[in-house]
């Protein structure tokens, strides 16, 4: 196994939900497995970030842009994001073909959860590139670092954030990965700001969420998403739709730059 050179940068420190027991979900049901508070119940809260004064997190909206917020997924439910049916359900392997990923890409796997995505991509960007693995709930990241230790990478960067801010650093990230989470973001318009300022030149959003027109998808509405919400809130937020995949079986995947880019530079989907 080649030495393990996994970076853990502990920038802050909050999980989104209450410690609750949660089990693995049953997607032919629609469960996905989530537990603790509603974000509407969310209190101000101080999280610390190793700098001089702590970061305040205030109250939680319950809706965003006529959308209802959801709960962020409990990280003991954790084994339904690794489960066998995954790529069966999702085609995770042609919406990674459809990102275009190439080698020394820096890519955010923004709520990464247990890295079902992160070890992928970080093998697509190889040794030139890296992968900053960002999520809110500290579990989720050690079962990642078990994983990524184990297939011996080192170029996953694992990032503690909070509700407020992914805390990736500015014009640098080529590409910013959401899979299943935005809907869940209990403060999407800070973290949406925090997206635009973190994208390189030419950087893209690559946002994942299933279906709200179809329902055939067997998943709760709440956790689910129109390509109209979808656009409406990120054009609202210094963003420009740039093109979608549509061949994944449940999920949209939406293409989005900074509108300040220009129309047909390097950010459009290839």
């Amino acid at each position: 196994m080649r030495p393990f050179a996994l970076l853990l940068l502990l920038w802050g420190a909050s999980s989104a939900c209450a410690q609750t027991d949660v089990g693995p979900g049953d997607v032919a049901s629609g469960e996905v497995p989530t537990g603790g508070v509603t974000s509407s119940e969310v209190a101000p809260e101080a999280v610390a970030t190793g700098l001089d004064e702590p970061v305040v997190i205030p109250p939680a909206p319950s809706h965003f842009m006529g959308r209802r917020i959801a709960t962020t997924m409990h990280w003991q439910g954790a084994p339904w994001l690794l489960r066998e049916t995954r790529e069966e359900e999702e085609h995770a392997a042609r919406l990674l073909a459809a990102l275009a990923v190439e080698p020394g890409m820096t890519i955010c796997d923004l709520g990464s959860g247990n890295g079902f995505h992160t070890l992928p991509l970080a093998r697509l960007v190889g040794e030139g590139g890296a992968v900053w693995a960002v999520d809110i709930q500290q579990p989720m990241l050690d079962m990642l670092a078990e994983r990524v230790e184990a297939e011996g990478l080192d170029n996953v960067v694992l990032r503690l954030g909070n509700e407020i801010d992914p805390m990736l650093p500015a014009r640098a990230v080529d590409l910013i990965l959401l899979v299943d989470v935005y809907h869940e973001m209990s403060h999407p318009e800070p973290m949406l700001a925090r997206m635009h300022a973190a994208l390189a030149p030419g950087g893209r959003i690559a946002l994942v969420e299933f279906r709200g027109e179809d329902p055939d998808v067997p998943i709760k509405p709440l956790h689910k998403m129109t390509r109209a919400q979808a656009i409406r809130e990120y054009e609202a937020h210094g963003f420009r739709a740039a093109g979608s995949f549509d061949e994944l079986p449940w999920q949209h995947l939406l293409f989005f730059v900074r509108d300040d880019e220009p129309a047909s530079g390097p950010g459009t989907p290839r």
